[in-house]
């Protein structure tokens, strides 16, 4: 049984009115809530045992130290990664991408190759755009199809040997499509590229096996696993991030530093240089814990259910277009009503206690495609109910109605 009313009480903030209404959260892909169990790790971090971890002595420092590489180690196990130097805490996806990037600019050649999908995020784009401008690589796309999925044909048709690096959402945030990343991982490891897959979108509904995708690079952020903003992870094989040059100097990412040289720490403190977000790293783990504890094949079901129960109402609706329909979607719909722009209605929802995303969503290639200046996008989470998609509808219905 999926108890969505006691899970409902562990998170504070949906009790919570907006202009009176009951607020309905549906901006998940944006970032998730947090529960109680959560918010409880971070006050008591900061209540009983802040201070620095790694460099001291004192049973502050040591219990701070213990309390962030357990949370290391949860991360390890929940991905599957083999060892936990693997993990890279960062301060979210942007950052573990940046740090993959500046780490390859050393070595890319003019005439070297990347390739990226048509329904990237923008901090899965412009990293490697800035690249190929640095070094004089070639970027190469993936197209998309009108349904929302890769063209898989052309993107064998755009891998050679001339390939080094392949980057594509797990997931699309923009659409929901979950691409086929265990083909587009085997036929870059055909040619000798390396592959870093945005699991962002992803990690919230999918407990990716990293060992079994034998993927070289996994990034997501802790606040769409119901954890705090501000700390992420990059995954990585320990032999692929040895070869990297540091992302930046400083605290900690050192072994010896003298006037003449200085001489870089192992994994995984090379890329931890400064102090880190180190109640956000804990949180991390906590936040992993909470969801473990629900169960992902159980989330995943009762989200997969919640997104048919919501893909049934809208289509009922006249003129309302989704755009991304492929075979296999988490729970995100994104739509238009006629010629309604998209910021008028969510506005107009938000006047009833409704959260809704609308614009690119950080993906303008993928409304470039569509000829759209944006759209409106529900996300559903777990915590989500059926009721509130009834709400939704009602409140959709109202709105077109006042725009038309």
């Amino acid at each position: 049984m999926f108890d969505v009313k006691y899970i409902r009480k562990d998170f504070p903030i949906l009790s919570r009115e907006i202009n009176g209404n009951p607020l309905v959260y549906f901006d998940n892909a944006a970032t998730s809530q947090t529960p109680q169990q959560v918010i409880d790790v971070i006050v008591d971090y900061y209540s009983r045992y802040n201070a620095n971890i790694h460099r001291g002595v004192h049973r502050l420092s040591q219990e701070a130290t213990e309390a962030y590489e357990n949370a290391r180690a949860t991360i390890q196990k929940h991905f599957n990664i083999a060892y936990p130097y693997e993990v890279i805490f960062t301060s979210g996806t942007t950052e573990s991408i940046n740090l993959i990037a500046s780490g390859y600019s050393p070595s890319l050649k003019k005439g070297d190759e990347l390739i990226i999908s048509a329904m990237e995020h923008h901090s899965n784009i412009v990293p490697w755009q800035m690249l190929c401008e640095k070094t004089g690589a070639v970027l190469k796309v993936i197209p998309m199809t009108e349904q929302g999925t890769l063209e898989m044909n052309i993107y064998e048709d755009l891998l050679s040997e001339r390939t080094k690096l392949v980057f594509v959402n797990h997931v699309s945030n923009a659409l929901g499509t979950v691409n086929p990343i265990q083909e587009i991982i085997d036929k870059a490891h055909g040619f000798g590229a390396k592959v870093l897959l945005d699991g962002a979108q992803a990690s919230p509904h999918i407990k990716a096996d990293l060992q079994a995708l034998d993927v070289d690079y996994y990034v997501t952020s802790a606040h769409k696993l119901c954890g705090p903003t501000g700390v992420g992870m990059l995954y990585g094989k320990s032999v692929l991030l040895n070869e990297l040059p540091p992302y930046q100097g400083g605290g900690e990412m050192i072994a010896s530093v003298t006037f003449e040289k200085t001489t870089y720490a192992d994994l995984p403190h090379k890329f931890e240089a400064g102090t880190p977000n180190i109640a956000g790293g804990i949180a991390f783990g906590a936040a992993l814990d909470y969801m473990n504890a629900i169960g992902f094949e159980k989330i995943a079901a009762y989200e997969a259910e919640l997104l048919a129960y919501a893909t049934n109402k809208l289509t009922k609706i006249e003129d309302l277009k989704i755009y991304g329909e492929a075979p296999q979607k988490t729970a995100v719909i994104s739509f238009n009503v006629g010629r309604i722009h998209p910021y008028d209605i969510g506005s107009i929802l938000d006047q009833m206690g409704i959260a809704v995303r609308t614009g690119h969503h950080c993906a303008q290639p993928i409304m470039d495609f569509y000829k759209i200046p944006g759209t409106i996008r529900a996300s559903f989470s777990f915590y989500n109910t059926f009721e509130e998609i009834d709400l939704f509808e009602i409140g959709l219905r109202k709105a077109v109605k006042m725009l038309q």
